[in-house]
């Protein structure tokens, strides 16, 4: 008997970057920002890491119209990251 594989679920694609208020808190200064392909997500991540304190591009199985997402793995990080929650 053949197995039937589970569907898989869209893959979300995102790319964020931060940098310091003059408290030293970090804040969002770009994204987050949804990419086409992880790829592209790496290049974008790497551009934005020469310019602010921070950049990370991650990805996750996310179905969001049932509210289904899959834990996220970090594609590229460089300098200053918030912690994933």
């Amino acid at each position: 008997m053949a197995e039937t594989a589970s569907p898989k679920l869209p893959k979300l694609i995102v790319v964020q970057a931060f940098d310091r208020d003059d408290d030293g808190t970090l804040f969002s200064a770009f994204g987050p920002d949804q990419q086409q392909s992880e790829d592209r997500a790496i290049r974008t991540a790497r551009a934005l890491a020469t310019k602010h304190v921070g950049a990370i591009a991650w990805c996750r199985e996310a179905n969001p119209a049932i509210g289904e997402y899959g834990e996220p793995t970090v594609l590229f990080q460089a300098g200053d990251i918030p912690d994933m929650e």
